[in-house]
């Protein structure tokens, strides 16, 4: 099978599952759960749609941070997986 490891179910924080829901799941589940509550949420940036505004629940994943990256938010993200 093809590129397993992000296939694999993994365990999510707290702070995580809060957001794209109970776990485990695999790390492409994560990320397409985190759009769509993005998206559900008007959390991008309209001037920069690849920017993600942090409210207090992604906040708590971003350490803190109150605007990343799409890219950033994939290495947030990793360490709320295990």
């Amino acid at each position: 099978m093809a590129n397993s490891a992000l296939s694999k179910p993994l365990t999510l924080s707290p702070e995580l599952e809060a957001v794209v829901g109970k776990g485990p799941m695999p790390r492409t589940e994560v990320v397409k759960q985190l759009w769509v509550y993005i998206k559900e949420h008007n959390l991008q940036n309209p001037q920069n749609k690849r920017n993600i505004l942090a409210d207090d629940k992604l906040k708590a994943i971003f350490g803190g941070k109150g605007e990343v990256t799409m890219f950033e938010m994939t290495k947030l993200v990793s360490p709320h997986l295990s």
